[in-house]
């Protein structure tokens, strides 16, 4: 079929902004205008392509669709970003990445490449960061997830240590007598989110059910680090940040039950190539080579 352009726009900016007045602003155009090119997409697709929702959500056929929208746009953006014409163009790279990644190692990673692309982070639970791509969401992902995303690439970026910390004072109130399970089960725990798995599953390893420690939940990574130094609870935290302030790693107490974790983070991006694709995976690859642990 004939794809138009400016209808495809039309839907990229509905489904990113989840209405057609923000949409209707980002393109200048009125409400009535994009909601019109909308509608011939959806008769020349045969299908709906976007639940009327607010925010508005894409349907199973609308997936496709979108994700050959962001597909074109990146294209376009990028041809027009070398244009003499366009010289003042900025093409635009949406990534998803994990907050303890972004809160650590991604920003100064990508510093470099932020005068000529304009980067839009999207966050998300690395563990979850691969579904954005599967929708055309986003361009690129920092995930955990080794397998591609249907058109999709996949290189290994290396891993984030994660160590059980808690301040001094927490320690010496709840670990007086050791980490053992008897005193996990009644010391409280900092959480990020309902997605956040670290805490638990350390738990678990110690023999203690999730939901027999108290929780507290912070979902945002330099709260919840500040959470821990404050003695809310022990936490997860990555090595990176760990070190930042003097408390105590409880896998180094001698016979804990609480051991370091590392994940393994990935680099998943659209097969398609651009300059500017490009040019954000070689900042992550280097800003992942200096940070992250190495087989």
């Amino acid at each position: 079929m004939e794809w138009d352009l400016a209808q495809l726009r039309a839907l990229a900016a509905v489904a990113d902004h989840g209405t057609l007045e923000a949409a209707s602003r980002e393109l200048h155009l009125t409400p009535s205008a994009v909601s019109q090119r909308l509608k011939a997409l959806e008769r020349s697709v045969g299908a709906v392509l976007l639940r009327r929702t607010r925010p508005v959500t894409p349907t199973d056929a609308g997936r496709p669709v979108l994700l050959l929208a962001r597909q074109l746009a990146a294209l376009t953006t990028d041809a027009e970003a070398v244009l003499e014409s366009a010289a003042t163009t900025r093409p635009v790279v949406r990534l998803a990445v994990n907050a303890d990644s972004l809160a650590t190692w991604v920003l100064p990673a990508l510093a470099s490449v932020a005068g000529e692309v304009r980067i839009t982070f999207v966050r998300e639970d690395q563990d979850h960061t691969a579904d954005l791509l599967r929708d055309g969401s986003v361009m690129a992902a920092i995930t955990s997830q080794r397998t591609p995303v249907q058109g999709c690439t996949v290189e290994s970026l290396g891993a984030m240590r994660y160590r059980p910390i808690a301040s001094r004072e927490f320690a010496a109130r709840w670990f007086a007598d050791g980490v053992g399970p008897a005193a996990l089960a009644a010391a409280p725990v900092v959480v990020f989110d309902d997605h956040d798995r670290l805490q638990t599953e350390r738990l678990e390893e110690a023999g203690v059910a999730w939901g027999t420690a108290p929780w507290h939940m912070v979902p945002a990574s330099t709260q919840f680090s500040e959470a821990v130094r404050y003695g809310y609870g022990w936490g997860m935290l990555p090595d990176l940040e760990g070190r930042v302030w003097d408390g105590v790693d409880l896998a180094a107490v001698p016979g804990s039950c609480l051991a370091n974790h590392d994940v393994a983070l990935y680099w998943q991006q659209w097969s398609l190539q651009t300059a500017s694709l490009d040019a954000v995976a070689a900042a992550v690859r280097a800003g992942a080579a200096a940070s992250l642990r190495h087989p």
